[in-house]
C-alpha cells in the first residue's frame, strides 16, 4: 500500500515557515540553501524540486519515491503569486480548497473533499508514495495518516512561524521510528521516521 510521507523542511524549533507564512527556502526565505543540501535533494529527491528548479539544475531523474504531491491552498497561493501555477508538473499534483472554484493549470487538481477520505483512497490506488508537501492546515487535518516523516532540518532557529501541525490536528501521541539520517556539512540534518507499529 502507498504511504503518506510528510517530507518538509524544518526549524529545530519546529516551524516549517516564519509568521507570514512565505517559502523559508525561496529568494526571500530566512534559510540559506547550502550546496551540499542541493546536491542531497538532487541525488535523493529529485522529484521533489520545483520544475524551475529542475530546469535550472539539469535533472531530469524521474526519482523513486513519489508520483503525486498533495499541497494546501495557502501553500499553493506562494507560487500563484510567483506566477507558477504547477511547480511540480512531473508530478500528480492535488491541492485541497474550499475556497478555490477552479484551477489555475488544468494539470492542478482541485479537491474540496474531505482531505482523510482522499487520501485513504489514494493509498489504495498503485503507484509511488503520497508526499504531503504542507502547509500547516493540511498537514494537521491528516496528522493520523501520516505514514512517514521525511524533515530536514535547517540549522537555525526562528523564535515563531508556522508550526509543523496546525491546531486541527488532535492530541494523539504517536512513536516514531528513526528509519534513516543524513548529516550534511552545512549543517542540516535529514531525519527519516516510520510510524511505528502498535
Amino acid at each position: 500500500m502507498r504511504r503518506l510521507v510528510y517530507y518538509v523542511a524544518i526549524t529545530p524549533d519546529g516551524f516549517i515557515a516564519g509568521p507570514d507564512g512565505a517559502d523559508p527556502t525561496g529568494p526571500d526565505g530566512f534559510w540559506p540553501i547550502a550546496e551540499d543540501y542541493i546536491r542531497h535533494l538532487v541525488a535523493e529527491y529529485p522529484e521533489t524540486l520545483p520544475a524551475q528548479a529542475r530546469q535550472a539544475l539539469s535533472v531530469t531523474a524521474e526519482g523513486t519515491r513519489f508520483d503525486t504531491v498533495l499541497e494546501g491552498r495557502r501553500s499553493y497561493e506562494i507560487g500563484l503569486a510567483a506566477g507558477v501555477t504547477d511547480a511540480y508538473p512531473h508530478l500528480r499534483h492535488l491541492v485541497f480548497s474550499r475556497s478555490m472554484t477552479e484551477s489555475p493549470d488544468p494539470a492542478v487538481e482541485l479537491v474540496a473533499d474531505d482531505p482523510v477520505a482522499t487520501v485513504r483512497e489514494l493509498k489504495r490506488q498503485e503507484g509511488k508514495d503520497i508526499w504531503l508537501i504542507g502547509g500547516a492546515e493540511l498537514a494537521g487535518s491528516l496528522y493520523s495518516e501520516i505514514d512517514t516523516l521525511i524533515l530536514k532540518v535547517a540549522p537555525l532557529t526562528i523564535g515563531d512561524g508556522i508550526p509543523m501541525f496546525s491546531r486541527k490536528a488532535s492530541f494523539d501521541p504517536r512513536a516514531w521510528t528513526l528509519t534513516d539520517h543524513t548529516v550534511l556539512d552545512s549543517g542540516a540534518v535529514i531525519l527519516t521516521y516510520t510510524r511505528a507499529a502498535g
